[in-house]
């Protein structure tokens, strides 16, 4: 896939060798296969605290309520999307010159802002400012790189009305009444997810990277993984005794399978080559990611009531807790839908997923053994499916003849 080096307004030689900003392409292995910059990772960092606060919406009470679930799960899509936008800039754009990094670095101002304002949301205006800016600058971006090609030319045209339309709205949200503000957000955010898909046309005219898009999602779901983990070892008291050791280490299991699975899909690049514009795996890892991350919150409840010696969990967390297991099982073998038609023992296999949590969480009550249970079904469809996964990719990676 062909990426245009922006040629439009840049820093001033002066200015950009005064600060040692010195245009750069982004870098490739020895096969010429685009990684990501270090800036990229940069901008990674913020949203680690963005999601850390984003869960800690939810609390300490292991009965969330459905409109705090709700909360969590669309300030999640809120931050997602805004690191998600980048991605597809960065995919598309050589990205590693002077004037690039300024703007990126006052996209992660914005970043922090929206992080600062989770917890106050929609009373603050700490979030819709951020994510203003942070959207703002990435309008700026495609206007930047808008006079490159025709083809650049016709991708841009698709975000800026669509993502224009959204960041008017939020910018609108700024003086609406308190009670009115998530409304209009909810109405941006819907203009700019649809936005893809209405200009899906032109936007399969240029592909995205196959190999950088994928491994900058899979970056993302590895720091949820990581929020995943910070809740569980968070709920971990100090000073353990032998048995909440064992309890930490039955749920760790847990999200160690979600990895191992995830990650051997990755690696065997099944979808790679059905990717075009990249709107069907990449909004798949929407309702993914925010599946992990409400998994990690739940498995430090569960583990927090162990500590308690509690006898019996919370109906609202046993659902919360097999939904989002059922919700990541289900994404998963949509994202194997990509690129193929599943078969028999795929199909099956998925619903070995979803029924063994099915039954485990609505049905067993006890805490330790719940978790038990659990562990060892999961751990058993990451088994089943990462074989599955190892010997399809090695079907598609063998030549014919």
């Amino acid at each position: 896939m062909r990426r245009v080096r922006t040629q439009a307004l840049r820093l001033p030689r002066w200015l950009a060798g005064l600060v040692g900003l010195p245009d750069q392409t982004p870098g490739a292995d020895e096969a010429g296969h685009r990684h990501a910059t270090w800036l990229e990772l940069f901008l990674d960092l913020i949203f680690v605290y963005a999601l850390a606060a984003v869960v800690a919406r939810l609390g300490d009470e292991p009965s969330p309520s459905p409109r705090a679930v709700l909360a969590v799960i669309g300030l999640f899509v809120v931050v997602q999307w805004a690191w998600m936008g980048q991605v597809y800039y960065d995919t598309r754009f050589d990205p590693d010159d002077a004037l690039h990094r300024v703007l990126v670095l006052v996209a992660l101002v914005g970043a922090g802002a929206m992080t600062l304002g989770v917890d106050e949301v929609p009373e603050s205006v700490l979030l819709p400012v951020g994510y203003l800016i942070v959207r703002g600058v990435l309008l700026l971006l495609y206007l930047r790189a808008r006079p490159t090609s025709p083809m650049a030319r016709m991708v841009t045209t698709v975000y800026l009305i669509g993502f224009g339309s959204g960041w008017t709205l939020w910018l609108v949200s700024l003086a609406a009444p308190i009670e009115l503000r998530p409304v209009l957000w909810i109405v941006a955010m819907v203009i700019e997810l649809a936005t893809p898909w209405v200009g899906v046309r032109w936007l399969n005219r240029w592909p995205v990277d196959n190999r950088h898009l994928p491994e900058r999602i899979g970056q993302f779901t590895i720091i949820v993984l990581g929020s995943a983990l910070a809740s569980l070892l968070f709920a971990v008291p100090d000073h353990p005794p032998p048995h909440m050791i064992l309890t930490a280490a039955l749920a760790f299991l847990i999200p160690a399978a979600v990895w191992w699975v995830y990650t051997t899909f990755v690696t065997t690049r099944l979808t790679q080559r059905r990717l075009r514009g990249g709107q069907a795996y990449s909004y798949l890892h929407i309702p993914l990611g925010g599946a992990l991350l409400l998994l990690g919150w739940a498995l430090g409840q569960v583990v927090r009531l162990v500590d308690d010696n509690a006898n019996r969990l919370p109906l609202e967390l046993r659902l919360l807790l097999g939904a989002a297991m059922v919700i990541w099982t289900v994404c998963g073998l949509a994202l194997y839908w990509l690129w193929t038609r599943p078969s028999a023992a795929r199909l099956a296999i998925a619903a070995y997923g979803v029924v063994s949590v099915g039954v485990i969480t609505t049905t067993v009550h006890q805490p330790r053994l719940m978790l038990s249970l659990l562990s060892l079904a999961v751990v058993g469809y990451a088994v089943l499916l990462s074989r599955r996964l190892a010997r399809a990719g090695q079907e598609l990676n063998t030549p014919e003849g």
